[in-house]
């Protein structure tokens, strides 16, 4: 009678966990981000290691710009996965949005991290074309005395092309786009649209008409 008792207890209390679970990812994708907090610290007490549990309130925090809350809950993350590239990539992500956040000398002082954590996701996953375009930003914005590079970029750019012809097209778009070579990012871009045509090729394309290129005929013809 008593280990009956006993297993009904335990049934209860994994019923309601698995219960709570659930109420707070219906919440998150209903995007009730709070309603949901609070519900996955509550399941998080019951199960201190569950993943997916950590993962949520990390991305909670990083869509509240909390990002040294982000920072724990991926650093957790990647700490008990470090073959994932997926929680490398978020951990990496969320230090460069801090990075932005802070003042240059801050900044300065994560660009290691960063990097590594970046290079760390691409390495694990040849596919992980995240952790690619993060990398194409990175090597472009920062100043070349820092590690920026334009040759390194195109290596990831390059490498985003042989995994997909959209995204490379864009990544070497955008390189051409940042280093104002209008008429070069041009070709990249129609390429991208014509492959991809997707709202966000339409809207590379048509910005580089309108914005830079000054061409409204161009963009006006883009939208019919």
């Amino acid at each position: 009678m008593k280990k009956y008792i006993f297993f009904l207890l335990l049934f209860s209390q994994s019923l309601f966990s698995q219960t709570l679970f659930e109420k707070a990812e219906n919440l998150y994708n209903e995007k009730k981000f709070e309603e949901a907090k609070r519900l996955f610290e509550n399941y998080l007490k019951l199960a201190p290691n569950h993943q997916k549990t950590i993962e949520y309130l990390g991305d909670i925090a990083g869509n509240s710009k909390k990002w040294d809350e982000a920072i724990k809950y991926y650093n957790k993350l990647r700490q008990q996965n470090p073959n994932s590239a997926n929680y490398w990539y978020k951990y990496g992500g969320a230090i460069g949005m801090k990075a932005k956040s802070v003042n240059k000398f801050k900044a300065l002082g994560m660009i290691d991290d960063l990097e590594t954590a970046f290079l760390t996701a691409a390495n694990l996953d040849k596919k992980h074309v995240e952790s690619r375009w993060a990398l194409v930003f990175l090597y472009i914005e920062l100043p070349g005395i820092i590690g920026g590079s334009e040759t390194k970029a195109l290596k990831y750019a390059d490498e985003i092309m042989a995994i997909s012809k959209v995204d490379g097209y864009l990544a070497k778009g955008h390189i051409d786009v940042y280093y104002k070579r209008y008429k070069a990012a041009e070709v990249n871009l129609l390429k991208a649209h014509q492959i991809g045509k997707s709202t966000i090729t339409y809207a590379k394309l048509f910005d580089l008409y309108m914005n830079k290129l000054k061409d409204k005929e161009k963009a006006q013809s883009l939208k019919k």
